[in-house]
C-alpha cells in the first residue's frame, strides 16, 4: 500500500481492540506463527519487568553495552513524543519507513481478528528485532509479566525484576505478592535471573518461583550489594567491590536501578569501564529531567523547569526523596494523571514538598483523571490546589505570583510526552 503512514496504520490498529480486555498470549501466539515466530531468530535477550525502575534499568543496561562496542535493540512503552521511540535497532529509532513496513505486515498478516494494540506493535517490534543484526536486545515489559505481549521467549539469556509495587490492580491483582506472581512470570526453566530488592511478601514469591524453575538467582542484598557514599556509587558482589560515578539520573532510587544494571553486566561477562558508563553515560526522558530550553520554559524566563513521568505512590516517594536533594526553593507541581491511578496514594508523599498544585487534565487522553478529581485529592491531602486550563495557563498562574519558582510537572507519562511535544514545538 502507499501514500501510508505509521500514525494511519497505527489508527487503524486501534479499531482491531477487543471489546473485553482480557490479558491472555493467544492473539500474541497466532499473529507470531502467521509471521514465521521472529521471536526466536532474536540476538540474546535481557528480559525486565517489575512496577518502577524498568525504563531507567533498561537504559542503563543499554549505556554500559554500548559503551563496551556492542549493538543494542531495546523495546519500550510507552512512547513520549513519537511511537518510534518504543523501538531501538542496533542503537538507532525505527525510521519511519521502517516502522511503516513492519506495521503494515502485522497489520496484514493480523486480518481483521481481535488483537490489542500493544500486543500487535509488540509483534511488529519483535519483527523488526528479527531482521536486523544486534549482539543484544533488550525487552521491558508492558504490563505484568506471565501474560505480557513481551513473554514469548523460552530462553532469555537474562530475566530481571525491579521493585514490585501496587499498580495496575484491576489487571494484576490487589496485592503486592499477587502482583509479584505476574511479574515473576517472565522467569523462565533454569534461566538466571536477578532481582532488586523487594518487599517481603513480593520476595517470598518470587524466590519461590525461581526455586520452582531452578533459576539460577542474583538478589540484592543477598548476592549483590549497592549504597551511595560521599556521592560515590558503591557496588559489591561475590568477586569484588566497585566504587563508581553516581548515576547521571537524578534521585536514590537511580543507585538501586543502576546497581542492578551494573549486576547484569557482571553476569554477562563485562568490566568495570562497562559499569562506570551505564551510570554515567545513561539518558532517559522524563525521570526527573531537566527542561533548559523551549516554548513552554520562555513563558518563564526565571523559574526551574523539572519532568517526571512517575506515576504511582512509590514513584511519588521516590520523587519527593529526590525533591530533598535539590537545593531549597519554592516548588510548584503542575500534575495531571490518568483515571485508572491511586491518585490519594500518589499525593501522601508530595505533601512536605510542595507548595503548591495546579492540577490539569491530560491533553487529548479520554482515560485522564478530570483535573477537578485531581485537584480535590491534593487538597484532601493538605496541598494547596487548583485547577489549571492546561501546562501554558498552569505555569503563567505560577509565575504571576512566584516567577523564580521551581515548576515541577508530573504525575503521568503521557502528560509528560504531551509537554516534551509543546516544548519542542
Amino acid at each position: 500500500m502507499t501514500g501510508q503512514t505509521s500514525d494511519t496504520i497505527l489508527e487503524r490498529m486501534t479499531a482491531l481492540h477487543p471489546k473485553i480486555i482480557d490479558l491472555t498470549l493467544d492473539r500474541v501466539w497466532r499473529l507470531l506463527d502467521a509471521l514465521g515466530n521472529p521471536q526466536n531468530q532474536l540476538p540474546p535477550v535481557i528480559h525486565i519487568a517489575g512496577t518502577n525502575g524498568k525504563g531507567s534499568t533498561q537504559a542503563m543496561i543499554r549505556a554500559g553495552l554500548e559503551a563496551s562496542g556492542k549493538t543494542v535493540h531495546a523495546y519500550t512503552s510507552p512512547h513520549l513524543a513519537r511511537f518510534h521511540e518504543r523501538i531501538r535497532l542496533a542503537g538507532a529509532l525505527i525510521t519511519e519507513d521502517h516502522l511503516t513496513e513492519v506495521l503494515d505486515e502485522c497489520y496484514r498478516a493480523n486480518g481483521d481478528a481481535p488483537i490489542t494494540y500493544f500486543e500487535i506493535t509488540t509483534v511488529a517490534a519483535l519483527l523488526a528485532f528479527a531482521r536486523a543484526p544486534a549482539d543484544y536486545c533488550l525487552l521491558e515489559v508492558g504490563l505484568g509479566g506471565r501474560l505480557d505481549a513481551t513473554n514469548v521467549l523460552d530462553d532469555p539469556a537474562l530475566a530481571i525484576i525491579t521493585p514490585v509495587s501496587l499498580d495496575h490492580t484491576q489487571f494484576l491483582g490487589d496485592t503486592v505478592a499477587k502482583i509479584a506472581g505476574e511479574k515473576a512470570g517472565i522467569l523462565k526453566r533454569q534461566r538466571p535471573a536477578i532481582v532488586t530488592a523487594q518487599t517481603d511478601d513480593a520476595m517470598e514469591v518470587i524466590e519461590a518461583r525461581a526455586h520452582k524453575l531452578g533459576c539460577p538467582t542474583q538478589v540484592q542484598g543477598q548476592h549483590w550489594h549497592v549504597w551511595e557514599e560521599r556521592g560515590r556509587l558503591i557496588y559489591q558482589d561475590e568477586t569484588g567491590l566497585l566504587d563508581l560515578s553516581p548515576p547521571a539520573l537524578i534521585g536514590a532510587h537511580q543507585f538501586q536501578n543502576a546497581g542492578t544494571a551494573i549486576t547484569a553486566l557482571r553476569h554477562l561477562g563485562f568490566d568495570e569501564a562497562a559499569c562506570e558508563a551505564a551510570c554515567t553515560q545513561v539518558s532517559w526522558p522524563a525521570r526527573m529531567e531537566r527542561l533548559a530550553s523551549g516554548p513552554l520554559t520562555a513563558r518563564a524566563p526565571d523559574a526551574e523547569f523539572w519532568l517526571d513521568g512517575g506515576h504511582n505512590a512509590a514513584c511519588a516517594a521516590t520523587l519527593a526523596e529526590t525533591l530533598t536533594r535539590l537545593p531549597k526553593r519554592d516548588t510548584h507541581l503542575i500534575c495531571g494523571l490518568m483515571n485508572t491511578k491511586d491518585v490519594a496514594g500518589y499525593m501522601a508523599p508530595l505533601v512536605r514538598h510542595a507548595t503548591a498544585l495546579h492540577a490539569v487534565s491530560i491533553p487529548g487522553e479520554v482515560n485522564t483523571l478530570p483535573a477537578e478529581t485531581t485537584a480535590t485529592a491534593a487538597g484532601d491531602a493538605g496541598i494547596a490546589a487548583s485547577i489549571a486550563d492546561g501546562v501554558e495557563a498552569a505555569i503563567d498562574a505560577i509565575c504571576a505570583t512566584d516567577p523564580q519558582a521551581r515548576i515541577l510537572i508530573c504525575g503521568s507519562l503521557y502528560l509528560a510526552g504531551a509537554v516534551l511535544r509543546a516544548n519542542s514545538a
